[in-house]
């Protein structure tokens, strides 16, 4: 359970639904940080947006879609190799274990390993970190499907969801970060990130981390390019949020969606692409935009990883690997870490 002094974080408010349910928010929901970050990332010479303001609601409901394309075999695969390797995961999860899940989303996928978890333990702790409220929607589903699972959600960024973990009073944490979340990071933030996660968990601890592989191209930039136009709809999200919150009047028919696969640095790079020359302007920041005809707004990297890399990261952040398990096509693989001394 979370330690007094943690639950009285004068920035936060807890939440209890159920006795068996609650939530931590950020008292005072602003979007000044936001307009800090989008203000300076859109002055720059290489336009960005971070790719974790993509999960407002519609975007959030948005990625729903794209997980349950044909060519997003991301999911999929995932979803598949859980399945098949529950027995071997019990395994090493003899003990009591409390499952912390960054980026949770939906939780279809936590539906296997609480299956694991809720069959061995009497009682279950379940700790989802989400930045969107569909944390929300997804906790009361598996609250209503698990009558041993207490659940204490922290609806917001990764960062903070790693503070929290740190304050956990269990034995042993099993820490999912799963959807190949960890490809959005640059290599050396990936490096950064996973040292944080070992900073948080003590000796015994486990992380379950799923990461996707290099492979051929035409699969890789078809999963992120998909015929429906899903893909293209969330990253195009990215200028609808900016018009609703910042009162922008980015036009999205000058805009477009552009997914392809940089080889050199192993990366699925997505970006909007100004169709023409075109001016914009935010009056809520007062920040004024010009843009040339083919200019790319940066939204998102998606790394992909090799079995050697992978091992490497391993030595460099303080984990121990204990196992890998690939799917059949050698698409996705899920590694399991242990924290040692």
């Amino acid at each position: 359970m979370i330690r007094k002094q943690q639950m009285e974080i004068d920035n936060y408010e807890k939440v209890a639904v159920t006795p068996r349910f609650c939530y931590f928010k950020p008292k005072v929901m602003t979007n000044s940080t936001m307009a800090q970050e989008i203000a300076f990332s859109l002055s720059q010479k290489k336009k960005f947006i971070s790719s974790k303001f993509f999960y407002d609601d519609v975007g959030s409901e948005t990625f729903e879609k794209i997980c349950d394309l044909p060519e997003y075999y991301l999911t999929r695969t995932e979803f598949e190799i859980l399945d098949e390797i529950k027995s071997d995961l019990s395994e090493y999860l003899a003990d009591n274990f409390a499952l912390v899940e960054l980026g949770s989303g939906s939780s279809v996928k936590t539906r296997k390993l609480l299956e694991i978890l809720t069959c061995k333990q009497k009682d279950v702790e379940y700790y989802p970190v989400d930045i969107s409220d569909i944390l929300k929607d997804s906790s009361i589903n598996l609250h209503d499907e698990y009558e041993n699972l207490k659940i204490t959600g922290i609806i917001d960024n990764y960062e903070t969801g790693l503070e929290f973990i740190r304050t956990l009073d269990h034995t042993k944490k099993l820490v999912a970060f799963l959807g190949s979340s960890m490809g959005n990071f640059s290599p050396k933030e990936g490096m950064e990130f996973l040292e944080k996660i070992h900073e948080s968990m003590s000796v015994g601890d486990m992380l379950l981390l799923g990461l996707d592989l290099v492979k051929d191209v035409k699969i890789l930039e078809s999963a992120y390019n998909d015929s429906s136009g899903i893909t293209a709809d969330f990253n195009c999200n990215l200028l609808l949020r900016l018009n609703k919150e910042f009162g922008a009047n980015f036009d999205l028919t000058k805009f477009k969606h552009v997914a392809v696969f940089n080889k050199k640095h192993r990366r699925i790079e997505m970006y909007l692409k100004s169709l023409t020359k075109q001016h914009v302007f935010m009056p809520v920041i007062d920040l004024f935009l010009k843009f040339k005809k083919d200019e790319l707004i940066h939204t998102e990297y998606s790394h992909k990883y090799t079995t050697s890399q992978i091992k490497k990261m391993t030595k460099r952040t303080g984990f121990r690997l204990v196992h890998m398990w690939n799917d059949k096509k050698n698409y996705f693989t899920m590694a399991l870490f242990a924290v040692e001394k």
